[in-house]
């Protein structure tokens, strides 16, 4: 049952309202059908009881001119006397019984009866006594209209309605700083700068968004002097390897075997420092272009060195453009591909295709572009499926632990940016499946590709 209640603030707000309107509303429907509507029903009944039993006293009555004063109350009362034929001619049959006006009734006049009422023109009440089955007495009821009770209704379902809308505007009102929250966090997650937010609402939730300006403060400048300081430590760090390069290249012919080691190991530092600066560097999404997947992934391979035409197996399905960053998606392919080449074995199969499409085979809003690249390694623990992709975490157990662990950590990143999502899994057979998967739908701006 708890399933069932809603989950959001505002849902919950909304719902919490609208329970205790419609525990008011019952309240007040009750409160007005006790005190106000059935006193006056029991007046009304005990008039037309009233004027039915006195009739009655008059029909008993000997006296020489008792027609003319029969005629005289009827005159003044309302009350005609008629019998069932001459009831059935006046329209009783169009009358609509009440049971409970009868039994109401019955009381008054100490025996059963039976009432109709009649909504022509007038409103009239037929009533019928049990010890004269055969006659009706009419009464009219002048001071009842069928539209008596609309009032109360219509009090009723306009207080609910604007309550009920004054509830939701509310509740939108109170969690409309908790939504700019939400989406303020959600820029930070993505590595945005969401800006500071306008300190508005309750004093709780003022007090929760200044603590969350003075953090997001916090973060930027974190950020600010994280990149200072990588920044500084690249450059420190490549002046002297660039020295070290120069000078192994003036080594003499008889020391190539030391050369060609140093010169690897330069490589592998600048290709080291080159993975810290793309972990730590701030993507702009403005400069998001539509391209084309497959094209970027026939570059990737084109430009990789040291590999065989038969290393690697191309499937490649027709896409759609998809707005993306191409420098940074183009790292990711290669550092995938480099983790299968490093980790796993040959042959390397890439493979891309849509997913998501219509029934009609046209694209959605649901719709992703995906790519897979599989080894034929041993795969990869199912326990460090998760911990590989944070930055210097490797599984070392199963893919050798050569690296800077910072990999798949560049790839999680760069795909978050992208709005997508990375995952693995193990092959069947042998190997692991790297898949990413891009919507078609970016929240930003892009630009058609030249």
């Amino acid at each position: 049952m708890w399933r069932l209640l809603p989950r959001t603030a505002f849902a919950r707000t909304v719902f919490l309202i609208a329970l205790i309107l419609v525990i008011n509303q019952a309240v007040s429907y009750l409160m007005i059908a006790v005190y106000v509507v059935k006193p006056g029903v029991q007046q009304i009944v005990y008039l037309i009881g009233s004027q039915v039993e006195t009739r009655a006293l008059l029909e008993r009555l000997d006296i020489e001119n008792r027609d003319a004063v029969l005629r005289d109350y009827e005159a003044l009362g309302g009350v005609e006397h008629f019998t069932f034929d001459e009831a059935l001619e006046a329209g009783l049959e169009y009358t609509v019984a009440y049971s409970f006006l009868g039994n109401e009734i019955s009381k008054v006049l100490g025996e059963p009866a039976e009432v109709r009422l009649s909504n022509n023109d007038d409103m009239y009440a037929w009533v019928r006594r049990s010890s004269a089955p055969d006659q009706w007495q009419r009464i009219l009821l002048t001071e009842i209209d069928e539209r008596t009770s609309s009032p109360i209704i219509f009090y009723l379902f306009l207080i609910g309605t604007l309550s009920v809308f004054g509830g939701i505007w509310f509740a939108r009102w109170l969690n409309r700083p908790l939504k700019a929250l939400q989406a303020a966090a959600r820029k930070i997650a993505a590595g945005d700068d969401p800006g500071l937010l306008e300190e508005r609402g309750a004093s709780e939730i003022v007090q929760v968004t200044r603590a969350f300006n003075q953090m997001s403060r916090g973060i930027q400048r974190l950020e600010q002097d994280r990149n200072l300081l990588l920044a500084g430590i690249s450059h420190d760090l490549r002046t002297p390897l660039t020295r070290i390069r120069l000078a192994t290249e003036m080594m003499p012919s008889t020391e190539d075997y030391l050369v060609e080691g140093i010169v690897h190991d330069i490589d592998d530092m600048n290709a080291i420092i080159d993975q810290f600066i793309d972990y730590v560097r701030a993507r702009d999404t403005a400069t998001f272009t539509e391209e084309d997947l497959n094209v970027l992934v026939q570059d990737v391979v084109e430009g990789l060195q040291y590999i065989g035409e038969d290393d690697i197996k191309l499937t490649l399905a027709e896409l759609p453009l998809v707005p993306m960053q191409a420098v940074a998606m183009k790292r990711v392919i290669s550092n995938i591909i480099e983790n299968a080449q490093h980790y796993g074995a040959s042959p390397i199969c890439i493979e891309t295709g849509v997913t998501e499409l219509t029934a009609t085979g046209e694209v959605s809003a649901k719709t992703r572009v995906w790519l897979e690249v599989t080894d034929s390694g041993q795969g990869l623990d199912e326990s460090k499926m998760d911990d590989v992709f944070e930055p210097f975490m490797q599984g070392n157990q199963a893919r050798g632990g050569e690296g800077s662990g910072l990999g798949l950590a560049i790839v999680r990143r760069f795909v978050q940016l992208h709005q997508g999502e990375v995952s693995l899994r193990n092959h069947p057979h042998a190997g692991l499946i790297v898949r990413i998967e891009l919507p078609l739908r970016h929240r930003n701006t892009v630009t058609p590709a030249a």
